[in-house]
Order: structure tokens, then sequence, then C-alpha cells
């Protein structure tokens, strides 16, 4: 995806460090923030740490730009009803294509698969799905997408994607 708005390093760095700056500034402070970048008073009873982080998004939102609407809807989408959620062609697919190397630290070790067009080379040998190269790793059947950080437990149980 490339981003509409380009950023000078001059303003990237203005916006790290007054992303920085918010840890060290007051209640009030970061409550007046809000109220500039949001148009109201933020919730009475907000955790700071909530705070700071939906201020530091609307300023790197301002800077950097927002989702578009249509993501925001399919979001919303996803999160109001998991059930009827489904892969889009707007969306890229998570299996990995040809060449991605996939990461996974498992006992102390750092494990590299690399994707190939046509199944996984782990160690210099083929094997035709990442689960396979899970269950070498682990030797215990698990499934490839799941242990290498492609789907979330939850998708595993419930089956999306």
């Amino acid at each position: 995806m490339v981003m509409k708005h380009q950023v000078s390093d001059v303003k990237s760095e203005r916006l790290a460090q007054e992303l920085k700056n918010l840890e060290a500034q007051t209640d009030d402070e970061l409550k007046d923030r809000w109220l500039g970048l949001y148009g109201t008073k933020p919730p009475r009873k907000i955790h700071r740490s909530l705070l700071i982080a939906a201020v530091a998004h609307r300023m790197q939102e301002n800077a950097l730009g927002a989702l578009k609407s249509s993501v925001r809807r399919h979001l919303m989408q996803v999160t109001n009803n998991p059930a009827t959620a489904r892969a889009s062609y707007n969306y890229p697919n998570l299996r990995p294509r040809a060449g991605t190397v996939l990461v996974r630290d498992w006992g102390g070790v750092t494990h590299q698969a690399r994707v190939l067009e046509d199944g996984i080379l782990f160690r210099s040998k083929r094997y035709k799905s990442l689960s396979e190269v899970a269950r070498v790793i682990t030797g215990t059947r698990w499934s490839g997408p799941l242990f290498f950080g492609l789907k979330s437990a939850k998708e595993q149980t419930h089956g999306t994607r």
C-alpha cells in the first residue's frame, strides 16, 4: 500500500518527539490535547494509558493519514459480526508469497522457513506444508499457520480464514 501523505524527515522527527513527550504531560494537559484533537472532552474516568494512546493515535492520523472509510467499514463489520467475516478481494490474503521467510523462536532456537511456489524450504529440505515444518520443530502436531503466527488461536478454533 502506498501512503498518500509523505512526511519529511523534519516533520517525522518532530512527531516522534511529540509522541515521546506525551508521557511527561499532566492528565489535564493530555485532556486538553484530546479536546483539541477530537473536539470533545475525553470520558471522565479514562485511564491515563488509554488517554495517551488515543492522543498519540490521533496525532499520527493527522500527520500520516487515516484509514480509508471503506477499510474502517470493513473492520467495523468484522468487529460487530465475526461470524459473517469473509475474505475480501480488497484485503490481502494471509498466505505468504513465495520468497517470504517466516521466523519463529522455539526452544531457545530461531527457526527460519522460506516459502516456495510449491511448498516450504526448511533446513535445506522441502516440505509440503507449514504444518509439517512445525511438527519437525516441535515434535508434535501443530497448525503451521498458527505456529508461525499467520493465524490466531481464535481463528484456528472458529475456522475463519
